[in-house]
């Protein structure tokens, strides 16, 4: 099954602030974010079984799957200090 990936625009808006002054970094998470249309369940749930995350580089990835539509919504990114 393959699922279609989604970017909040809560999370792409960061993504273009993070490309200005890392842009090989904010590829590597892109890369690693359409990989999950593949496999999304990869990493432990953040706090409930709704929410996933995984962890890019210095990057943080939020996402939540909707196994009724299909989809994998990207909901934050962040970078860790």
């Amino acid at each position: 099954m393959s699922y279609e990936v989604i970017w909040e625009s809560e999370a792409l808006a960061p993504a273009g602030r993070f490309a200005t002054d890392d842009p090989d970094g904010v590829r590597q998470v892109f890369t690693a974010v359409a990989r999950l249309a593949g496999n999304p369940r990869v990493e432990d749930p953040f706090g409930s079984t709704d929410v996933l995350r995984i962890h890019v580089g210095s990057y943080r990835v939020l996402y939540e799957v909707s196994g009724s539509q299909v989809r994998v919504s990207v909901i934050h990114l962040g970078r860790l200090r």
